[in-house]
């Protein structure tokens, strides 16, 4: 076996701490070393990479670290209801030093300042601790090291696809130079655009804290919170925020690329676009928070998607400023996590023919015709845009697709995909009685009623007792419980609890539930889904095994890494996740089984 390069820390599970600021966002492991960071947007190229290059631990190249001298010990946690993450470093005398993450996000000159910067404060805590500094980032995914320049107070860094200015009062040559240190005071570096601070180093570090800390507090002060398990919900919302490219609306699955859903599985994509469908559960997740400012502006990149669609084809997914062509490469020079490649750039599934998209664009819509509280509600133009939607959602609700799951070999007519057309047929005609067009409505109501007859009589099996996940088909599927989440069938319709059942022994190890049991391009599936998890709990609470549902819940909570985060798969038996991180699939699961389960308020006041 080769020796690991020099410096290199351990690559553990994804033990991470996302910060952003809804323009970057980046990747901070339980040492405070950076890992992972794309600038100026979320899918451009990685300026930190490191994640992406741990066949032998963690490198120096592609990654932000400031390590402490002995060290034994490390705390880390976000400050109550904000994005600002703190670590904490102790060695072995006691001695430590605090480090504090964040990129700015606050209101400035009556608009949001979010550039594409971040901020790291570090402080000694106690003695007089031993630092090194480094700051390493590399391009075009990590061939590439950048021309260096050095002025009096900064470095820029010059790279192939963006110029970056880091701002510090540390030492320039130890920064340069990797030197060990005495830190006797508080230091600062801020990295980001190729431009000059306004102010003080130090002085700026401070109050782009101070204002971020205060915005993301108003910004949680006003969610309409469960009861129970706020702590949780509150990370998941502020997570869930952090995944919107707010210049555009566009809101990412997750931040990373090819993290694998399983050990050396081969099944690593890139996550880093806009899923239509991912979206909509992300929208509907936070306005059950009464947290409406993402789908109005979600809303805004949508009816782009959709008023620009020749021919009415939607993509599945498109790329956060309305790219739609994210053609599918393999990064070569990159090992993948953990050494476990391959790493790829872009997503194939722009090119696949998903057809519950259609319902989740209507879906994703359907609350601004009824919500008062809006800037914008929609309109009948609105209305017309969404109606060419379903009329795509009745002409394909039949034909074979990809499915949700992306199926890159095998078309069938999915099951998830025809009740999500009927979803649309169905909130159409709900929209049309609000816009006041009864005619409209009957007609959406009568389309929709024959997509309800097709379902019932061809997606049961009498086999398996159960809804399966194709018409005509026979096998099991964790996707045909949203029938339950789009209200196709009453919670006490015997059907509906004799699927759950049938999948608790088919696709469940314990509370942990893949997504179905046929092999697909990879073979069976080897892990547990983790939003499919969390489809079960709303299930059992919806057919009446409500203490059932909350065990399962508490033992997917517990499940979450140390900072509260989900990524899209975990190992049922070991707790190791696995899968593109953060995944806004896992973390609206938090939101959706706290809410669906949490005593009410009136029990306690």
């Amino acid at each position: 076996m080769s020796s690991p390069p020099p410096n290199a820390r351990p690559a553990a599970s994804l033990d991470l701490a996302l910060i952003g600021n809804c323009t970057v966002g980046a990747l901070v492991d339980n040492r405070a070393s950076l890992v992972w960071c794309c600038m100026p947007r979320f899918d451009s190229p990685p300026v930190f990479d490191a994640l992406l290059h741990s066949a032998e631990g963690l490198p120096l190249d592609g990654s932000m670290t400031v390590e402490l001298e002995g060290l034994t010990r490390t705390e880390q946690q976000y400050d109550d209801g904000t994005a600002i993450l703190r670590t904490r470093l102790w060695d072995g005398q006691g001695q430590g030093i605090e480090v504090v993450d964040f990129a700015p996000r606050f209101i400035t000159r009556e608009r949001v300042f979010r550039p594409a910067q971040l901020v790291r404060r570090v402080r000694p805590l106690a003695g007089h601790p031993r630092v090194r500094f480094t700051v390493k980032p590399r391009g075009d995914w990590g061939a590439t090291a950048p021309t260096l320049t050095r002025g009096s107070h900064h470095l820029r860094f010059i790279l192939p696809d963006i110029t970056l200015r880091l701002n510090t009062n540390v030492p320039l040559t130890y920064l340069l130079d990797g030197t060990w240190f005495s830190l006797h005071g508080p230091v600062s570096l801020l990295l980001g655009p190729d431009e000059t601070l306004s102010g003080g180093i130090e002085e700026t570090a401070r109050d782009f804290e101070e204002a971020t800390h205060l915005h993301w507090k108003n910004w949680t002060h006003r969610l309409a919170l469960p009861l129970e398990w706020q702590d949780a919900v509150i990370r998941a919302a502020i997570t869930l925020k952090l995944c919107q490219y707010e210049e555009t609306g566009a809101i990412v699955a997750a931040m990373t690329t090819s993290i694998p859903e399983a050990a050396h599985s081969g099944r690593n994509w890139d996550y880093r676009y806009c899923w239509l469908r991912d979206a909509f559960f992300v929208v509907r997740a936070l306005n059950s928070l009464s947290e409406v400012g993402t789908m109005e502006s979600y809303l805004n990149w949508l009816y782009n998607v959709i008023r620009s669609t020749p021919g009415d084809h939607v993509q599945p997914l498109y790329g956060i400023g309305l790219e739609r062509a994210l053609p599918e490469s393999i990064v070569p020079q990159a090992a993948g996590y953990r050494g476990m490649g391959p790493v790829r750039v872009g997503n194939q599934a722009y090119e696949h023919f998903q057809h519950d998209v259609y319902g989740n664009i209507v879906l994703g819509a359907a609350q601004a015709f009824h919500d008062h509280r809006l800037f914008r509600r929609g309109d009948s133009a609105d209305f017309a845009a969404l109606e060419a939607m379903g009329e795509q959602a009745w002409r394909l609700h039949d034909q074979p697709d990809a499915g949700i799951w992306e199926l890159r070999t095998r078309a069938r007519v999915h099951t998830s995909s025809a009740l999500m057309c009927w979803a649309a047929c169905d909130r159409l005609a709900r929209i049309a009685g609000t816009l006041g067009l009864p005619e409209r409505a009957h007609f959406w109501q009568a389309r929709a009623a024959k997509i309800h007859a097709d379902i019932l009589a061809h997606a049961w099996s009498d086999k398996r007792q159960a809804f399966v996940e194709s018409l005509g088909g026979q096998d099991l599927d964790a996707s045909v419980l949203l029938m339950g989440e789009v209200g196709f069938l009453p919670p006490n319709d015997p059907r509906f609890i004799q699927t759950v059942e049938a999948m608790e022994r088919s696709l469940c190890d314990g509370p942990f539930m893949r997504r179905y049991e046929a092999a697909d391009d990879f073979g069976k599936p080897e892990v547990a889904f983790n939003v499919c998890s969390f489809w079960r709990v709303d299930a059992l609470a919806r057919i009446g095994r409500r203490e059932e549902a909350r065990e399962s819940f508490e033992a997917l909570l517990a499940r979450r890494n140390h900072v509260g985060l989900l990524s899209e798969d975990m190992h049922a038996t070991t707790g190791e996740l696995w899968g593109n991180f953060p995944q806004t699939y896992s973390m609206v699961g938090i939101i959706h089984g706290a809410v669906r389960l949490s005593a009410p308020w009136d029990s306690v006041v």
